[in-house]
């Protein structure tokens, strides 16, 4: 009897275990996740110096058909304090190329979308190889009109390798 009860203790509550932490994402279920942030510098990439989080920005996830470039599937999400977003996509999307991309900033000081950081592609089926069903997208960014004043040191503090010509004249 006690070799059943141990049998129970160490294979059937882990199993127990393991399906109570999977949570409520279904077996179809993939979710995306990526963040939004601000590029104060136009760098072009985040720095601790030079970006920040942007919370409630609206970015959105697109689908298109990869013969006709239709758009098959659409989603919007917007981001929380912490410049976070997430989709949640219930169906594979196999034959299909997959983007997310930035709509609008809710910074009106940071509301230009950056060139280059402006969308995301995402694969979203399950015959990927990938084996987790969170699928995670590249930070997208949007820049501010005028870079700050400090932005120049930092410039030099990021480009050590560049002329000071260049330097010049990015700024």
């Amino acid at each position: 009897m006690a070799k059943l009860v141990m049998l129970l203790v160490l294979c059937i509550l882990p199993a127990i275990a393991m399906a109570a932490r999977r949570g409520n994402i279904g077996k179809n279920t993939m979710v995306v996740q990526g963040s939004t942030y601000c590029d104060i510098c136009k760098f072009g990439f985040e720095t601790p110096e030079s970006s920040y989080f942007i919370p409630g920005a609206t970015v959105k996830l697109s689908c298109k058909d990869r013969k006709t470039m239709e758009e098959v599937y659409t989603d919007k999400a917007v981001s929380d304090k912490e410049g976070k977003y997430k989709f949640i996509v219930h169906d594979d999307h196999r034959d299909q190329m997959c983007d997310v991309l930035l709509v609008k900033s809710s910074d009106k000081t940071c509301s230009k979308i950056s060139v280059g950081r402006e969308k995301s592609r995402v694969i979203l089926n399950h015959y990927s190889g990938i084996a987790s069903q969170i699928r995670h997208a590249n930070n997208m960014g949007f820049e501010k009109e005028v870079s700050d004043v400090f932005c120049s040191a930092l410039f030099q503090k990021y480009m050590v390798d560049e002329d000071e010509d260049d330097i010049k004249n990015h700024l």
